[in-house]
């Protein structure tokens, strides 16, 4: 990643803060929120090359100025660092931020029996500060939102054409007085190619030391017309990937996690071959019968007749495990895939006409279709079975005291279960810039669609049918089914798309920029601009789901069609005052509406003050809000579970045994369609200075706070304050029974807990922003460089609840996440003629573990943990064969370092973090590019 300099060499370039290229700007002006650093020009360049100065829009700023002025940094990563780094997609890309945090990735997704309405969904997250927090932008105006309702919104990194960027603008100033004050933890702009002239095809190939996980990618990008010249460019850019999954069995570090020895808890009771779940009299029975197991009476109801052998390595004989000393227990994690297997294809065009007088006409369509097979575990049932269809009973005469038994299994026969998820983006924008009198302007059309389709396509089956097979023989939840079961599994394995959602945005954009006056430090410039969209979603679900006869994917209730739309409009200011040589002023302000919420008005002030030519300090203040989404308005109720958390009520009843006590508790969320905005209030300062010519420093401080925070209480914190909280736990035994929990008065157990969407508490981050860079002159030896760009957070800290006290994640996993405190990506650089080398650190501090989970094998909180620092070392190497053809070789992870330990319960993996760490181990890649003139 690239964090350019400061400043230019002054080999080449005057300091861009330096008076009189501030004076020189015609059409200068800032919104206070950008500063792209750029990076030193090689000091052979030519003096007459490095005068052209052009003037061009920042991320964060609606005017265009020289790429070096500024207010606050905007981190930009370029394609040069893109193709260093051996990265092929934007998620991939954002990875390397060290602002990101918390993100959705593939490997978060994997996982099937849980909520699954936001599975596939890849996300930036700046500052740890939420999804919904950070606006991604291509080409600086908005993208469709990822379709499928949940708590996250944003916009799907599968849906950027990868090979088509030319940078990543991140500006981390958060509340974009000119994109939009939602974005609150900062803006993220993929730019693409444009004018481009020419054919490159690009091939990239790599695999991984231990197997799984391979990828292959091909892209061609062909351009054609000078737009000086021609009046006109086209240009197109086609790119498609795949990647292999990649199961666990085929990496060693699983087994070196010891999830079995350390978190029990986290293993299951329903095996293969099946655990008996006897009733107490069936129990009793055979105990008074004297039937052993292992040559030892039993002691539980679970018993499995196959120990002590079991079957390893995912059915085993753990006697303080879940199964207990007479059954067997399942480790999940030795039966999925911790990466998935995709296929994506990306096709970007672009076109632009000159029409005379300064005008220009454009328009840019993209597709993107990105397929991922997200594979969990074995289906699992708990089958009743005759006894006489287990000898071993039968001959105890078990059938005279209940001739029914259950057998909790998992049908490996069936294959693991396989969610096939497709999410598909569209884009055409169309629009003109061009000058009418004193005035530069710029207007589009946008239309954006994203689609997603999920399909239920592998180890999902009826369940009524299949109950009748288990019952009937024709399915063995001991040991090899008959050729008759297998036909069975064969014949009804559910193939179709039990899920779909649709996701539209159209707006139109028109802003103008001019000059206002001359002052004493330059031209005061001002620039307006506005917006109208509306946005449209809607989901649905199968009659197959709805009927919930699809073992392992149960119906999330009735009501699952949506369709919702609003109507949002904004208009924003901005205005530059550079009242003397040293300081510049900036000033914005920017009023939304949304349709049934209302409307906001957020001002954006900025100071940069430029002392001596290598030292600049700038400031920036603003204010910001969020819109709820529709899926915080609207969403009909989700269902899901928490994670292992003792029930007060049945601690008293039962002398606070966890063993007895703590579960797994069904959970229902419910949207709200009364909600209000979100509010923020973030500053910053900073300075910037170059010591020598070969040396820049930046270091800035942020602070943000959220007010209003949409969210719901945590499961956690209702059930540690369950008296505060009693009118959200439902249980059996309630005086009025609600849906869904069939009344007894003798059962004090919870039928459900109940979430609501609120504005409730705050929220509030703070940290330092640090990029240090080096350039060496050239050598004999050639030319070396270092880059640090990091990010240490020195608070992060929210509220569940109004009035309840603040809870830090940083440092330490709390809930659904960690912010580390301290991030880095490290570069080292050496270039010499045609060859180059790049050596690259990515590092992420260690942190207190969740530590909260309940063992209730044990009856006592799991064994705390620190969870390892983590860090990671790519080497890549790259040699210009011809001026048209260029090879790179590369080695991700070079040490071959292993997901650290961690005792975290929210994920569907479990062992380690799967939100930041890389489960594929050392891999290997070439790349070659060929470029046509």
């Amino acid at each position: 990643m690239t964090v350019r300099s400061p400043r230019p060499s002054p080999v080449t370039l005057r300091p861009p803060f330096a008076p009189r290229v501030c004076a020189a700007a015609a059409l200068v002006a800032l919104c206070g929120v950008a500063h792209a650093q750029v990076a030193p020009p090689d000091p052979a360049a030519s003096a007459p090359s490095a005068q052209k100065l052009q003037r061009v829009e920042i991320t964060g700023s609606a005017i265009k100025r020289i790429a070096d002025e500024g207010a606050l940094p905007v981190q930009v990563i370029n394609r040069t660092d893109i193709v260093k780094a051996g990265v092929t997609t934007a998620a991939e890309i954002m990875a390397t931020v060290s602002a990101m945090s918390n993100a959705l990735t593939d490997g978060v997704s994997i996982g099937t029996g849980g909520v699954k309405d936001q599975m596939g969904f890849n996300s930036a997250n700046l500052r740890g500060l939420g999804t919904s927090s950070t606006l991604v932008l291509l080409n600086g105006r908005r993208m469709a939102n990822f379709a499928s309702p949940g708590d996250d919104n944003g916009v799907d990194l599968n849906n950027i054409p990868a090979a088509a960027i030319e940078r990543v603008e991140v500006l981390l100033d958060g509340a974009s007085a000119i994109y939009g004050t939602d974005a609150i933890g900062g803006v993220v702009n993929f730019i693409t190619r444009k004018d481009y002239q020419g054919v490159q095809l690009d091939v990239y190939g790599g695999k991984t030391g231990e197997g799984g996980a391979g990828k292959r990618t091909a892209s061609i990008a062909a351009g054609h017309g000078d737009l000086a010249r021609d009046g006109f460019n086209v240009m197109g850019v086609l790119d498609f990937q795949k990647t292999d999954a990649l199961r666990t069995s085929q990496r060693d570090f699983i087994s070196d996690l010891r999830i079995p020895e350390r978190l029990p808890h986290l293993l299951s009771g329903v095996t293969f071959p099946g655990n008996i779940r006897l009733s107490s009299d069936q129990r009793d029975y055979l105990q008074e019968q004297g039937f052993l197991l292992n040559g030892r009476p039993i002691t539980n109801r679970t018993i499995n007749l196959s120990i002590p052998d079991c079957q390893a390595p995912h059915t085993l004989y753990l006697p303080a495990g879940i199964g207990g000393v007479d059954a067997c227990s399942y480790d999940y994690m030795r039966d999925l895939e911790l990466y998935p297997k995709t296929e994506k294809g990306n096709v970007l065009g672009r076109g632009v006409v000159a029409l005379g007088g300064n005008h220009q006409l454009f328009v840019e369509a993209s597709y993107s279709r990105s397929k991922s097979w997200y594979v969990g575990t074995s289906n699992r049932i708990d089958a009743l079975l005759d006894v006489s269809m287990i000898p071993a009973l039968a001959a105890t005469g078990l059938a005279d005291v209940d001739p029914e038994i259950e057998v909790r299994t998992r049908m490996l026969e069936a294959g693991n279960r396989a969610s096939e998820l497709t999410s598909t983006g569209s884009r055409v924008v169309l629009g003109m810039t061009g000058t009418v009198g004193a005035w530069d302007y710029d207007w589009g059309l946008n239309h954006s669609v994203n689609r997603i389709s999920d399909r239920d396509v592998r180890g999902y089956l009826p369940y009524n049918a299949t109950m009748q097979a288990y019952a009937d023989g024709l399915l063995n939840p001991f040991g090899p089914s008959s050729q008759a079961g297998l036909d069975f599994l064969r014949d009804n394995n559910i193939n179709q798309e039990v899920r779909r959602a649709r996701g539209t945005m159209d707006s139109l954009d028109v802003k103008a920029t001019r000059t206002l006056s001359r002052l004493a430090g330059g031209d005061m410039a001002i620039a307006v601009g506005a917006e109208m969209r509306r946005e449209k979603s809607e989901s649905s679900a199968s009659d197959l789901l709805l009927s919930d006869d699809i073992l392992g994917d149960p119906t999330p209730g009735d009501a699952q069609f949506t369709k919702n739309a609003r109507n949002i409009w904004a208009a924003y200011g901005e205005l530059l005052v550079p009242f003397a040589k040293q300081w510049e002023l900036q000033l914005a302000l920017r009023h939304d509406h949304y349709q049934k919420i209302g409307g906001s008005t957020n001002p954006k002030i900025g100071l940069r003050f430029a002392p001596m030519k290598d030292l600049t300090f700038r400031a920036s203040a603003g204010t910001g809000f969020r819109a709820p989404s529709m899926n915080d308005l609207y969403r009909s109720v989700k269902t899901s579970t928490t994670p292992v958390l003792a029930d007060p009520v049945c601690m008293r009843e039962n002398d606070n045994d966890l063993t007895s006590c703590s579960d797994f508790w069904e959970t229902r969320i419910y949207s709200n369609a009364k909600l209000k905005p979100e509010k923020s209030r973030q500053f910053s300062i900073g300075v910037l200075t170059d010591p020598t010519p070969n040396w820049s420093i930046g270091l800035d401080y942020w602070n943000i706070e959220k007010r209003n925070l949409i969210s719901t209480i945590g499961e956690d914190v209702i059930l540690a304050n369950a008296d505060k909280y009693a009118s959200l736990i439902h249980r059996y035994n309630d005086a009025v029974p609600v849906d869904g929990c069939d009344f007894d008065p003798d059962d004090s157990s919870i039928c459900f807990i109940e979430l609501h969407k609120e504005n409730r508490g705050k929220q509030k981050a703070s940290g330092l922003d640090l990029t240090l860079q080096f350039r060496s002159p050239a050598t004999d030896w050639g030319r070396f460089g270092a880059r640090l760009v990091g990010t240490l957070t020195l608070s992060s800290k929210k509220q569940t609840g109004d009035g309840d006290p603040f809870i830090s994640n940083l440092g330490r996993f709390v809930t659904d996440g960690v912010v580390q405190r301290w991030r880095h990506r490290l570069n080292f650089d050496w270039s010499r003629g045609p060859w180059s080398l790049n050596l690259a650190n990515t590092f992420y501090s260690g942190y207190d573990d969740q530590n909260s989970a309940i063992d209730n094998d044990a009856g006592n909180i799991v064994s705390r943990n620190r969870v390892k620092a983590y860090s990671l070392w790519d080497l890549a190497g790259g040699w210009e064969a011809t001026s048209a053809l260029t090879l790179r070789a590369g080695v991700k992870n070079l040490f071959d370092k292993a997901p650290p330990f961690s005792n975290q319960a929210y994920f569907f993996i479990s062992g380690y973090d799967p939100s930041y760490t890389d489960p594929r181990g050392r891999f290997f890649y070439l790349s070659a590019s060929y470029q046509f003139k």
